[in-house]
């Protein structure tokens, strides 16, 4: 591998160690358990037409999750295909980077009480951190060949992993010992946290926009214009996707396995704080084990995907997360907490590299950014009905708990449809041109 690949490569794995400090302090840890104390402990009162309705903090971060994920899922498609014809992957992944991080930074201003604000200033976060991730995703088949996907793919993560663990024990430290850092409360130190978020993505990503070289776009037909022309690439697209029909079946079985594995992400803290009744230090400890753990996990993973194939690697993890899911039905326990979130570890970064890589070697590389486009679709509208499940389960149930049941359903059914997939002829199926 000559120095220039190297060094793309290199920038590329970092945007995961830029912005997995949002991916753990803003949507898996902290602002959670945050959001948490911000929420009436009754619940939120909201009136609609007359109709008084009461919201736990479980659902409503639910529901707040599942809004920002239907933004991007409408939206990225589109945005994929703009950056195939204009060629600006590049110039829009730093975009949505400078942005989200302003809305994380602003999160410092979130006050006592003030939910609506902060769930106001999570949308717009939460739509530039996965939007951004489509461009991000798309460039995985350029700089990488198709025997390189698996390994590159899980060392990515496995930067997540580290930069995200960086940042959490800092705020960590920064939380449970305000007074080293001179502060008054556990509050300001958490409000912190949030403005360290948005430096550290944008700094951390300094050597992705120095090495990642834009491609050259493909070149919009004379008398189209970008937004219109990106519709109708959209629509021909999805008439002409049965060309693709491993890539279709495996894009099915993903966003039904992934329905569980974001909801796991998303709502595990908040879940242990509200039905386990958990402190911080378990609930932040217990998430930056599981960074560590995840680190050698996506690597392990990478190693095994070469050796049995991408996926039965993926079927491997998922009848490990249902043994997971079962699991946390039945959590009653710190320790118990404690031993669920080691086990979350060592299939997290598996899953979620593995997926991308499988994905990756299915995608023509002159259409990636607008394939992945529909990639983020999949990964969003998982992150849109999964928790959306979730909040409405644990309204109808009044526990959050009983949510958990929908989840192995979730995972039955995508692991069945995976095993339905042909990866030999999806590699065959990619050489086509939409």
């Amino acid at each position: 591998m000559d120095t220039a690949k190297k060094r793309e490569i290199f920038g590329w794995v970092m945007y995961d160690f830029a912005n997995s400090g949002y991916a753990v302090i803003i949507l898996a840890a902290i602002l959670p358990i945050y959001f948490s104390t911000l929420v009436p402990e009754g619940g939120a009162v909201f009136r609609f037409f007359g109709n008084e309705f009461t919201i736990a903090s479980p659902s409503l971060w639910a529901y707040t999750l599942s809004f920002s994920m239907l933004i991007v899922a409408l939206s990225a498609p589109v945005l994929g295909v703009i950056a195939d014809y204009a060629g600006t992957k590049k110039k829009l992944l730093m975009g949505y980077t400078y942005v989200g991080s302003f809305f994380c930074a602003l999160l410092f201003f979130v006050g006592d009480g003030e939910y609506l604000m902060a769930m106001i200033l999570f949308i717009f976060a939460n739509i530039c951190f996965a939007g951004g991730g489509v461009f991000y995703n798309a460039f995985l088949p350029q700089i990488a060949d198709k025997d390189e996907i698996d390994w590159v793919s899980g060392k990515g993560f496995g930067y997540g992993y580290i930069g995200g663990g960086i940042l959490l024990v800092f705020d960590l430290l920064l939380i449970t010992n305000h007074e080293w850092f001179g502060l008054e409360s556990r509050a300001l130190g958490t409000r912190i946290s949030f403005l360290t978020v948005g430096i550290w993505w944008v700094v951390m990503s300094i050597p992705t926009f120095k090495y990642l070289k834009e491609r050259k776009g493909l070149g919009l037909p004379q008398g189209e214009k970008y937004i219109s022309f990106g519709f109708k690439k959209i629509f021909k697209t999805l008439k002409e996707i049965k060309q693709y029909k491993q890539l279709a079946k495996f894009l099915l079985a993903f966003v039904i396995y992934n329905d569980a594995i974001q909801t796991v992400i998303a709502m595990s803290t908040i879940f242990g704080k509200v039905e386990i009744g958990l402190g911080e230090g378990d609930l932040i400890g217990a998430l930056l084990m599981t960074q560590f753990i995840a680190l050698p996990g996506s690597l392990m993973f990478a190693k095994f995907a070469k050796k049995i194939g991408a996926k039965q690697a993926i079927i491997v993890s998922l009848i490990a997360w249902s043994g997971i899911v079962i699991y946390a039905y039945f959590l009653e326990s710190a320790l118990e907490f404690w031993i669920l979130a080691g086990a979350v570890g060592l299939v997290l970064g598996g899953t979620q590299a593995t997926s991308r890589s499988l994905f990756a070697s299915f995608v023509p590389k002159e259409n990636s950014a607008e394939f992945f486009g529909f990639f983020a679709i999949s990964n969003k509208f998982a992150s849109i009905m999964g928790p959306l499940t979730f909040a409405a389960m644990g309204q109808l149930f009044g526990s959050a708990r009983a949510s958990i049941v929908s989840l192995i359903v979730f995972l039955i059914i995508g692991l069945i449809l995976l095993w339905q997939v042909d990866t030999e002829e999806g590699i065959r199926q990619s050489k086509r041109t939409v």
